[in-house]
């Protein structure tokens, strides 16, 4: 009959329940516990096991480049940074409002460690984020002009709560590069949170996207419902050495992280 029930079990992709069943069922003729609650132990099994890979499957469709957390952030060491305005960040309000995050500051002042660190927070408690550095987003809008699936890209963009945008600063744009990044954030308008990353005050993005009227819509949208916080402090990245980077396990989750939303070790933040 076990052999039965694995089968039948793995058969409905139930794999939590399949896990668990040796040993329930061990443990329920051991303590003579009644059909209702050995159902519902497995039940909680299987939950806890969908939660697991759905955790899993978020973190590694957000393509996170380094496994940082807020808690590790190091706050002694940046106090260009208010880390009660950070930490009331974690209770995700913004997104349910959709409101924009802004950080702006020098090279190696953390913006990156919080954006980051938002956005896996994000994904702990169940929303679809995305992480791009600014060239390579570019670059796919760019690409997805050849081959005519520009629409189909920005509307999976426009749906990613919250889609972070790391290091927006100097780059080569094209001009259809800047029309399809205006037409993503006109999408995600009101409607989704997007984190951005940059060494460049907005008045400075006039020079960056070229075209006047674009960033006098694009400024209009971004700050209309945004919290803006710039960081003026030393170089974390002249403190210690750097961290290789790593992209997180796929898949690879204990039951703690599915429980704790901050289970990473420490690393540098930059």
């Amino acid at each position: 009959m076990r052999e039965k029930l694995q089968t039948l079990l793995t058969q409905l992709h139930f794999h939590g329940m399949a896990a668990a069943l040796d040993a329930e069922i061990e443990r329920a003729e051991h303590e003579a516990t009644p059909g209702c609650e050995f159902l519902y132990r497995l039940l909680c099994a299987e939950a806890a096991s969908r939660r697991q890979r759905s955790l899993a499957y978020r973190l590694d469709q957000a393509h996170l480049p380094w496994q940082w957390t807020l808690d590790t952030f190091p706050f002694d060491r940046q106090p260009g940074i208010n880390k009660a305005q950070i930490n009331s960040l974690t209770d995700l309000e913004f997104l349910r409002r959709a409101d924009n995050i802004l950080l702006i500051g020098p090279p190696g002042t953390g913006k990156t460690g919080i954006a980051i660190g938002l956005l896996r927070e994000a994904c702990l408690n169940g929303y679809r984020g995305r992480f791009y550095s600014a060239q390579a987003l570019l670059d796919e809008l760019y690409a997805s002009l050849a081959d005519r699936s520009t629409a189909r890209l920005l509307k999976r963009l426009s749906r990613m709560q919250p889609l972070l945008i790391d290091e927006l600063g100097y780059l080569s744009l094209k001009p259809e590069q800047v029309n399809a990044f205006f037409r993503l954030m006109d999408e995600r308008y009101n409607r989704v949170s997007t984190i951005i990353t940059t060494n460049l005050e907005p008045p400075d993005w006039y020079e960056l996207f070229q075209k006047k009227s674009l960033v006098d819509a694009l400024l209009d949208r971004l700050q209309h419902h945004c919290i803006t916080i710039r960081i003026e402090g030393p170089s974390l990245r002249s403190q210690e050495p750097a961290p290789p980077a790593s992209n997180p396990s796929h898949g690879q989750l204990d039951a703690a992280a599915v429980k704790s939303p901050r289970p990473s070790p420490r690393r540098r933040h930059s």
